[in-house]
Order: structure tokens, then C-alpha cells, then sequence
């Protein structure tokens, strides 16, 4: 393949910080509170300081390898390069599962979420003008994409800081008028049922290793990108904390909810009425539509990468678009099977996201495996011993 098809570089860490959150969704902590909060007897915060700890040693060895194997495949670059291309192979689908049901997802939740405020308009409408508009972004380039991204990302972050600033105020309302400190990890049997919505919060950091698929299309990858993946994460860990150590202040105990797992609509009516309701339905309407992008541009350079390497029809998974230097056929196959939204209810994306949950924990443990700091160095030994 030569040089005038092949990635060019043109995002910087700004570019790739959004992305990243952008794949992480911080709507994600309102979504996961309500059940977190009754599996772990109410100590989501600590089960976040618990999942934080734990990603960041991973966050810390994409870091390392990045600098090392600064490619678009990510995960299946690392281990093609560190054990074995089968190896590679195998991961690598794991990680496009992941990658691709996302986008998909995310077109149902649009449409649910759509569907409620204007009844009339037919469901498929959303989904396909979803899955049309983030397609077309990805195709026009990676830079448009991501300023786009960067967009969404700052509105939910403000939204966020909005729902953190009324829950004080609803706090400091109360008979305390301050926020009473919490106890934040649990005694005795309590342990088990932190350590099972650690395992459920984990997949809120799902989205730190997605900018690694963008090493070649970014500026100085080996410096940035390490970086990016650290500040994703250390901003996820802060976050989530920050916000649900404000909403388990002000709800200890969360069964008095009609929706335990619905919970976060309702505390946002309560704590500020139907204006603010409205504006954090905008905000989870925008963040589905942000991860379903940054989702989709990372399942393609992760095709990209495979095709290049002719374990894909290089043809087409490996074509670049001549003027906008993205891989067009991938970014349609992916947004072509997302379609598949329109014929899924509820229900049934009830089960597929429960099935994407058991893919995604295998892929943490993957990940555990093959990218501690101790398989990294020996890996890195005996290649560097083969190598003479």
C-alpha cells in the first residue's frame, strides 16, 4: 500500500480526549446508578474508586504499548506484534463486537428517546437519520468527526455540572443544609455486593482504548495519545465519583424510586422540574448519538487495520477514500448492519446489550491477560531475544 493511501495525521490531544469520552458516554453514570446503588447497598462511589483503580493499570499498559506499536488496530496490532497474528485475529473480533453493536444500540436508544417527544414521527425515521448523519460525518474525515464529538461532549459535561450544582442545592435545602459525609466503603457481607457493581460499573470505562485505533491519523501518537488515554480515564474516574457521590448524598437509599434501574430521569425532574428534565433528555439524546460516532470510527480503522494486513479483503476493507482519507466501505458496512435497530423492540435490545455485557467482560479480562505490565515485559523480552 503506498503513502498516498494511508492515514494522514490530524488530531491533536484535544481531538483525541473528546473522542474518548465521547466512546465512554458520561451520561452512562446516570444510566447504571439506580441498580448500582441497591447491588452495592448504596456505595456506588466506592465501587467506582474500586473499577478506577483497576482500569488505570490498563489505561497505563495501552500507554506503553502505543508508544511502541503506534498502528489503527489497537488491541489486534498489540497482540499480532507481542504473541501471535491468531492471537491477534481473536482479539481483534472481540474488541469489533464491541465496536460494532454499539453504534446500533445507540440508534435504538435515539429512537426511544425521540419517540417519546414526538409520537407521530415513525421510530425507523430516527434510526435511519441517525445511522445517515454519523455515517456521513465519518466519511467527510476524522477531524470533522471529531470536533463534532468535541461539541457534544462539552454540552454533557455541562449538564452534568448543572445536575451536580442541584443536587447540592436540594441538599442544602434539606434539614442538614449540607452534605453529611457518606460512608463510603462497606463493612462485613456488604463487600460483595460492592465488588458485583464494580463488575457492572466497569463497562462505563469502555471507551479509554477506542483512541488507540486512531494512533495513525493522530499528530506525534507515541506522546499523545498515552496521554489521551490517561486523561480519559482519570476524567471518567473523577466524574462518575464526583456525580454519584452527589446523588447517593442526597438518595441513600434508592428502592423509594418507582424505577430503580429508571432512577436518574426522575431524580433530575426532582431536583430541577421539567425544564431540567427536558434538558438531560437532550443531554442523553446527545450522548448516544456521540458514542455511536466515536464508535463507529473506531470499528472502522479497527477493519482498516485487518484488511490492510490481508486478514480482511484488502479491497475493500482496506480502501481509503481518495479526497477524505477515510475508510469509506468499512464506515458503510458498519453503519449498513446498525440498520438492523429498525427490527429490534425493547426487549430484545434488552437481551442483546445483556450479551454485549458478557462480550465486554470478556474482553476486560482479554485485556487483563494480555496487557498486564508483567506479560508486557516478558513479551517485550523474548522479542527483543528473538530479534538478537
Amino acid at each position: 500500500m503506498n503513502e498516498t493511501n494511508r492515514l494522514k495525521r490530524r488530531l491533536n490531544l484535544f481531538h483525541i480526549i473528546a473522542i474518548g469520552i465521547a466512546y465512554m458516554s458520561p451520561f452512562a453514570v446516570f444510566d447504571t446508578f439506580g441498580i448500582a446503588s441497591d447491588i452495592s447497598s448504596g456505595h456506588v462511589p466506592a465501587a467506582y474508586i474500586v473499577v478506577f483503580t483497576a482500569i488505570l493499570f490498563t489505561a497505563l499498559s495501552y500507554g506503553k504499548l502505543v508508544k511502541r506499536y503506534p498502528a489503527a488496530g489497537s488491541v489486534y496490532s498489540y497482540t499480532k506484534n507481542l504473541i501471535n497474528p491468531y492471537v491477534g485475529i481473536m482479539v481483534g473480533w472481540v474488541s469489533f463486537i464491541d465496536y460494532l453493536a454499539l453504534p446500533m444500540i445507540n440508534a435504538l436508544l435515539a429512537n426511544i428517546y425521540l419517540s417519546a417527544a414526538l409520537p407521530g414521527v415513525p421510530g425507523w425515521v430516527w434510526i435511519v437519520g441517525l445511522i445517515i448523519i454519523i455515517s456521513v460525518l465519518n466519511i467527510f474525515g476524522v477531524k470533522l468527526a471529531a470536533s463534532v464529538n468535541m461539541l457534544l461532549v462539552v454540552f454533557q459535561v455541562l449538564i452534568g455540572i448543572i445536575f451536580i450544582f442541584l443536587t447540592y442545592h436540594s441538599i442544602a435545602q434539606g434539614p442538614e443544609h449540607f452534605i453529611a459525609p457518606i460512608n463510603l466503603f462497606p463493612s462485613g457481607k456488604e463487600f460483595s455486593g460492592l465488588f458485583t457493581a464494580a463488575a457492572l460499573l466497569a463497562l462505563a470505562f469502555i471507551g479509554f482504548d477506542a483512541i488507540t485505533t486512531l494512533s495513525e491519523e493522530t499528530i506525534k501518537p507515541k506522546k499523545t495519545i498515552p496521554r489521551g488515554i490517561i486523561l480519559v480515564a482519570t476524567f471518567g474516574g473523577i466524574f462518575f465519583f464526583t456525580v454519584t457521590y452527589f446523588m447517593q448524598s442526597l438518595f441513600p437509599d434508592v428502592s423509594t424510586f418507582k424505577d430503580i434501574e429508571g432512577a436518574s430521569p426522575e431524580i433530575a425532574y426532582m431536583i430541577g422540574g421539567n425544564l431540567f428534565l427536558s434538558i438531560f433528555t437532550a443531554g442523553a439524546l446527545f450522548s448516544v448519538f456521540a458514542s455511536g460516532l466515536a464508535a463507529q470510527m473506531s470499528a472502522s480503522r479497527l477493519l482498516y487495520a485487518m484488511g490492510r494486513d490481508k486478514v480482511l479483503p484488502q479491497r475493500f476493507f482496506g480502501y481509503l477514500h481518495p479526497k477524505f482519507n477515510s475508510p469509506v466501505y468499512s464506515i458503510l458496512l458498519i453503519g449498513v448492519l446498525a440498520l438492523t435497530a429498525i427490527f429490534l423492540d425493547l426487549e430484545t435490545a434488552t437481551s442483546l446489550m445483556q450479551v454485549i455485557g458478557i462480550r465486554n467482560n470478556y474482553r476486560i479480562a482479554i485485556h487483563w491477560i494480555v496487557f498486564s505490565p508483567i506479560v508486557q515485559h516478558l513479551c517485550f523480552t523474548l522479542k527483543d531475544i528473538m530479534s538478537g
